[in-house]
């Protein structure tokens, strides 16, 4: 009986062991409209399951095309940005804004967006080179989100986020399959409502560029913002096919 348990406990050693952190970054080109964006980015994702921030997901390029055919209502704004990744949604907002604060929780992920801020104030391109900046934020965690508001008192003027809503974590060990799955939806509307209030209703908004996989998460998006006390309106027009994929921009507000 010893002797079995100590060959399954070699066997969830093999697994975990098998996972690796893919950092071959690339400098890749990305236009948006009249805007072309270098950054350093993963073409290939790492066997972690926690780094999806190393690439640029399909809903930062629907965003990001929204947001370059929309660029007057960044100008002038402050802005926060939840689940960055490598920043190329935030790094294009600065090129209109006044400030933006790029976050994500992983550590791995932070040092890659750094390096892109830095990438991109050494072009000169940022309007708010200035006042582009990280910061670590954990959907959910009061003490990092009070830091960051510590330092914007009056809040932001909009929240941006795109395909930052769920984990789905999957694990493959030699004698069996494991599936955990993760529902950061919660977390990320607690975060959302917060920031939403510091300003009040119809002062500030959360843009989302949303990509439908399962209509299960389509349903739990909507339902769980609106526990949270939040109006969900599909942007008109923003529906649209990105590979095989449906999204859409939602304006959140609160009620």
């Amino acid at each position: 009986m010893e002797r079995k348990e100590e060959e399954e406990e070699e066997e969830e050693i093999v697994c975990l062991e098998s996972f690796f952190i893919n950092d071959d970054y690339q400098l890749t080109t990305f236009t948006f409209g009249s805007q072309v964006l270098q950054l350093l980015c993963l073409q290939s994702a790492s066997t972690d399951f926690d780094l999806t921030g190393q690439l640029v997901w399909p809903g930062a390029t629907l965003l990001n095309d929204y947001l370059s055919k929309n660029a007057e209502m960044l100008q002038g704004c402050s802005i926060i940005e939840l689940g960055s990744g490598v920043g190329v949604t935030g790094i294009l907002c600065s090129r209109f804004c006044r400030e933006i604060v790029l976050t994500d929780h992983n550590e791995e992920v932070l040092k890659i967006l750094k390096k892109n801020i830095e990438l991109h104030k050494s072009f000169g391109t940022s309007n708010s080179s200035n006042w582009m900046t990280s910061e670590k934020l954990e959907w959910g965690d009061s003490d990092q989100l009070n830091q960051i508001l510590g330092s914007h008192l009056g809040g932001f003027d909009l929240i941006l986020g795109a395909d930052i809503y769920i984990l789905i974590i999957i694990i493959f060990c030699p004698s069996n399959t494991k599936i955990f799955q993760q529902n950061s939806i919660p977390l990320l509307f607690d975060t959302v409502e917060k920031l939403l209030r510091v300003r009040g209703k119809d002062q500030c908004k959360f843009i989302l560029g949303y990509v439908s996989r399962a209509k299960v998460m389509d349903v739990m998006v909507v339902s769980e913002a609106v526990k949270h006390g939040l109006d969900v309106a599909e942007v008109a027009g923003s529906r649209t096919v990105i590979g095989n994929l449906e999204g859409v921009i939602y304006d959140i507000t609160l009620q």
